[in-house]
């Protein structure tokens, strides 16, 4: 059992008196490693509050430098780090938090050569990219090494996410099968995006994220939960393994390829 500091015990006291926390569950957080692919829109919130929250290692992994226009969303990043590395803002910003984490950077590209590499070390996976040619890289990527992972996705007002259990729940590609053809799909630079979906959506994955370490409450196993925020519906739809999934199933996949991408999402590939 880990020894808390007094320093620990104040910092974590609300999720310790939380009964299904306690110093069991905060010390499962302390101990957890997580990956969040994209330091943008998405990994921006799950980042802070997966720092906050003690995660004891995480990793951010994001090819681009910060950019003025990602300001709107990506509440990370500031002014004075427009022109730097994102992961080397997000990693100033988590350890301003938590002094006490290990951030690990990977400021690169995801690709099939590298991937599997890099979501070794880690417990779960959270997708925050923007395009699906790296979407159904990661979801190949964690099915074929057995890592659980939050898929998100959001575009203008909406956003929608789920938790995959690899080969116990259905994955990515048994619910979307395969990319759309490049340009028929808009991006976040193609068509928009309120910036405070991304927050709501960050948020989400990353309460997905600490319930899957903790081992309570009931993860977005098999239902892929979808909201508007022009009208603050949410909708959660039902889901259900392919056995004959390309990817997941019997005969799924061996040997990871990457996907086509579309030229209009190279830049900002990996954070909406």
């Amino acid at each position: 059992m880990r020894n808390f500091t007094d320093s620990e015990l104040e910092r974590y006291s609300r999720h310790i008196i939380l009964e299904d926390v306690g110093i069991e569950g905060q010390q499962k957080i302390c101990d957890a490693r997580v990956l969040v692919i994209g330091a943008g829109g998405l990994g921006s919130p799950v980042a802070l509050y997966l720092a906050a929250a003690g995660v004891g290692t995480i990793g951010i992994a994001d090819g681009d430098e910060v950019d003025l226009s990602n300001l709107q969303r990506q509440v990370i990043h500031t002014t004075a780090d427009v022109g730097i590395p994102k992961v080397d803002s997000a990693k100033n910003k988590m350890l301003a938090i938590n002094p006490s984490l290990t951030v690990n950077t990977y400021h690169q590209m995801l690709f099939a050569n590298n991937i599997l590499d890099i979501i070794k070390p880690y417990d779960f996976i959270i997708d925050g990219t923007d395009n699906f040619a790296t979407k159904f890289l990661v979801n190949d990527a964690c099915v074929l090494a057995g890592k659980p992972f939050s898929h998100g996705g959001i575009l203008r007002f909406a956003g929608q996410t789920m938790t995959v259990k690899p080969r116990e729940s259905a994955c990515y590609a048994c619910v979307f099968g395969q990319p759309p053809p490049a340009g028929l799909v808009p991006t976040c630079s193609s068509a928009g995006i309120l910036g405070a979906v991304a927050g709501i959506l960050g948020a989400i994955q990353a309460a997905e994220t600490l319930k899957y370490i903790i081992g309570s409450g009931q993860p977005l196993y098999d239902q892929l939960l979808s909201f508007d925020a022009k009208t603050m519906n949410f909708r959660k739809v039902q889901l259900k393994r392919n056995p004959k999934c390309r990817v997941c199933g019997t005969d799924g996949v061996k040997v990871l390829h990457d996907y086509e991408q579309a030229v209009c999402e190279v830049k900002n590939a990996k954070n909406p």
